[in-house]
């Protein structure tokens, strides 16, 4: 594991979070915290973004849905579609030393003002940096926006890069918090020069976190565009949507203000559109990762999801113990 993620600052990190909100009544913790994410005993919760061609798709019932994990069709315990419920917000903030360039820190702090603004009550935030090694929590989950507003001011960008090192600890930095409307964001420019965790690797962790992850990549590009021999032009961005998509966030290419007003209005509005279904683990059986599939029988509607979680197979299919 990359050197700044010690056991004993994961268990720091983790005791510095906050319970947001529990799963239904009578289910365990969604995990044991501990450093190897495995699950004893679990409640997964799956937040789903519905869209048409026109925008959101608004009004659909538990009905609309259908979960299979592993490719095993599974009943839905829970259903929630509340547009008004509180959100948690984790933003992981790039302050290596290339993020000094270009205005690159300026636009980060807009970024961040413009997510805080559509603040409605019962909201939380947490502020985490990472740069020349070190992964840290600047402010824990607050809802004190002013608290947020003055540790961005104190950002000095410098050292080296360790991205993926970074996105690896983004499930330890989440582990308690609990709230069913819950995202992360990462503000980069995605010139990694120093991670010891490959990001293959960190995908792969990256997928075991339960909540969407959004990207905004600050001068990076599109990951759609390439050069004249047919190969991907900007790499950093094809990494950084990859990351994204994989827990059901988005990636966004960041060159001016224009792109962030845009980026975070389309953040905001997805935390605010989320329907969040659930379903509890079996206590036996061996815990690992298992893909997660959600579809609808809607048509013309497009869903984005969590592709899978590190765990126990569902209770109604649980895997006899060994």
């Amino acid at each position: 594991m990359p050197r700044f993620l010690t056991i004993w600052s994961l268990f720091t990190l983790a005791s510095m979070m906050s319970m947001a909100q529990l799963p239904p009544a009578g289910q365990d913790d969604v995990h044991e915290a501990g450093f190897s994410g495995q699950v004893s005993v679990g409640y997964v919760l799956v937040p789903v973004i519905a869209r048409t061609n026109v925008g959101y798709a608004d009004r659909l019932d538990v009905g609309d849905f259908k979960v299979t994990v592993d490719g095993v069709p599974i009943p839905i315990e829970s259903f929630d579609e509340g547009g008004t419920a509180p959100v948690t917000l984790l933003v992981l903030q790039d302050l290596s030393g290339s993020m000094a360039n270009s205005g690159k820190i300026g636009l980060s702090r807009f970024a961040i003002e413009r997510l805080l603004t559509g603040t409605l009550p019962g909201d939380q935030y947490a502020l985490a940096s990472f740069a020349n090694g070190q992964l840290s929590i600047d402010v824990p989950f607050t809802e004190d926006l002013v608290e947020i507003q003055q540790s961005m001011s104190a950002w000095k960008p410098s050292g080296i890069t360790g991205l993926h090192d970074a996105v690896y600890g983004l499930p330890e930095l989440s582990r308690t918090v609990q709230s069913a409307r819950r995202a992360a964001i990462v503000i980069t420019d995605g010139a990694d020069n120093a991670s010891e965790i490959e990001p293959g690797e960190a995908r792969q962790k990256l997928r075991e976190a339960e909540l969407p992850v959004y990207v905004l990549g600050l001068s990076t590009g599109s990951p759609e565009e390439l050069d004249q021999s047919g190969k991907k032009l900007h790499r950093y961005a094809d990494v950084l949507n990859l990351l994204a998509h994989l827990t059901g966030g988005k990636y966004f290419w960041i060159s001016d203000p224009n792109d962030v007003v845009r980026a975070c209005g389309s953040i905001a509005s997805d935390l605010r559109h989320q329907y969040v279904l659930g379903f509890s683990t079996g206590e036996t059986g061996e815990a690992r990762y298992r893909e997660i599939e959600v579809s609808t029988h809607k048509k013309k509607i497009k869903l984005s999801f969590r592709r899978g979680y590190q765990g126990r197979a569902p209770k109604v299919a649980a895997e006899p113990s060994m």
